[in-house]
């Protein structure tokens, strides 16, 4: 039986939610601006001790010298120890003198802490004289995102705009892979390996799926026959098992390390293999067209975590079983157009995935292949099941849209509009596949990163909740 949605609140609870919202956005503005004045603060600490050694012999050693005296100094006034502070001061230097444009945009309130920090780390691989363009388009993307979605844009922005391919980077820093073990106390170790990412995000899936399988036959686990003793057994392992999903990955991960297959499998119903074995990684990747015929390096993009190099993409082009989905975009925008033959149900849903990629609630990031296909107008409503009626809700938010009330409807090129119980206005925009197709038609032009400018609602009574 359904519960009865939650129609909102008293005028006078809005009234208090209202001064509460105002009073948050207020204060919001003014820790943006505080902690700016205090990155350039940071920075100037950092000049100083440049000055005071520039004309030392011993310039790096001097220079080292009063950036930890300075540093201890500021320590007692942050209460914390003077390593962490000399970081700061670099950091800090790094962002004035290579990021103004994102320091005005932090001190007056159009990004946040969290987007300088993405911009800077994002920005870090590339040259100096790469980063004013590379902050222009990404400050034009922060400011409508939150910081954890925009971050594997920036990434992929940042291999497109870098001097040398991402192809020979990656070739040398593969030679660096390993794996390492890190002591953290109370008889507990942190096993690390550094590997390529396509391989760790595929290790880190395959387990995933793993650890959910194991959780879901906790509720499938029968009635044992009466006498036997053995299924009964099995059946009350199963159902008393209150490990956590972190804890049953690692469990899984160790199981299948050390013995080569995941034996201890609670899933099985008999004295056979379980079917944790027969789970395979699921990755997504999207790659451009003539980078997958050699034609050009640019790099692919693994969805919502990292880029990866041209010669990975197509290795694994080659190697899978599963047909790739083609997905044709606009040349400039990156907006998905069309995929395959979308006149059926399993292209609708194939279409809505590389539109989506993610839960489309403003910030949440939650992957679209672990969301729910949601009618924006309710099919029992008369909504339709067509692409423009469609779009990915987690449980969380699908929840919400369903029993609050927060309201949605769905604009012309898959915008989501949310309306909040206060009538604050957000959209959310599909994400840009961060890899496009060459306008000029020269495998080696330089691409346009100037979309479509992000547009404003009249009506907006609020900033985006992030």
């Amino acid at each position: 039986m359904r519960s009865p949605r939650f129609s909102g609140i008293s005028d006078g609870d809005a009234a208090v939610l209202a001064q509460i919202v105002a009073d948050v956005e207020k204060s919001q503005s003014i820790i943006a601006a505080a902690q700016a004045e205090q990155t350039r603060a940071l920075a100037r600490a950092g000049e100083l001790a440049r000055t005071q050694t520039a004309g030392s012999r011993a310039s790096v050693r001097d220079h080292d010298m009063a950036l930890r005296s300075i540093a201890a100094e500021l320590a007692g006034v942050f209460r914390v120890t003077d390593r962490s502070v000399q970081r700061q001061i670099g950091d800090a230097s790094v962002l004035v003198a290579d990021y103004s444009e994102s320091m005005a945009a932090w001190e007056s309130g159009r990004i946040t802490r969290g987007h300088v920090r993405v911009i800077a780390e994002a920005g870090a691989v590339l040259p100096v004289e790469q980063r004013g363009e590379f902050e222009c388009e990404a400050l034009r993307r922060c400011e409508r995102e939150t910081p954890g979605r925009v971050r594997a844009e920036l990434d992929l922005l940042a291999q497109h705009l870098h001097p040398r391919p991402l192809t020979e980077r990656h070739a040398e820093a593969a030679k660096g892979r390993r794996v390492r073990v890190v002591t953290v106390g109370d008889g507990m170790s942190e096993l690390c390996a550094t590997m390529p990412s396509l391989l760790a995000d595929a290790i880190y899936d395959r387990i995933t799926q793993q650890a959910r399988s194991v959780i879901d036959a906790r509720k499938v686990t029968g009635t044992a026959d009466d006498g036997d003793a053995d299924a009964a057994s099995r059946g009350a392992a199963i159902s008393n098992d209150t490990r956590t999903t972190d804890q049953v990955r690692v469990d899984v991960f160790a199981d299948m390390l050390l013995t080569a297959a995941p034996d201890a499998d609670p899933t099985r119903t008999d004295d056979g293999p379980g079917v944790l074995g027969a789970i395979r990684a699921k990755v997504q990747v999207v790659v451009p067209a003539l980078a997958l015929l050699g034609v050009t390096k640019e790099p692919a993009d693994l969805v919502g975590r990292s880029p990866i190099d041209a010669d990975t993409a197509r290795r694994l082009a080659g190697a899978t079983r599963v047909p790739w989905e083609r997905i044709l975009t606009h040349p400039v925008t990156g907006a998905v157009l069309h995929v395959d033959a979308y006149h059926r149900t399993t292209a609708i849903d194939r279409h809505l995935r590389a539109r989506d990629q993610h839960c489309r609630f403003p910030g949440c990031r939650m992957p679209a292949v672990r969301c729910e296909v949601d009618h924006t107008v309710d099919a029992a409503r008369g909504g339709p099941t067509r692409v423009e009626n469609l779009a990915h809700l987690c449980q969380r938010h699908h929840s919400m849209k369903q029993f609050t009330a927060w309201r949605v409807r769905q604009l012309p090129g898959g915008v989501l509009q949310w309306t909040s119980p206060l009538g604050r206005v957000y959209d959310d925009h599909p994400p840009t596949l961060g890899v496009h197709f060459r306008p000029s038609g020269s495998p080696d032009a330089t691409p346009n990163w100037r979309a479509e400018p992000w547009t404003v609602d009249p009506r907006r009574t609020g900033s985006p909740p992030f």
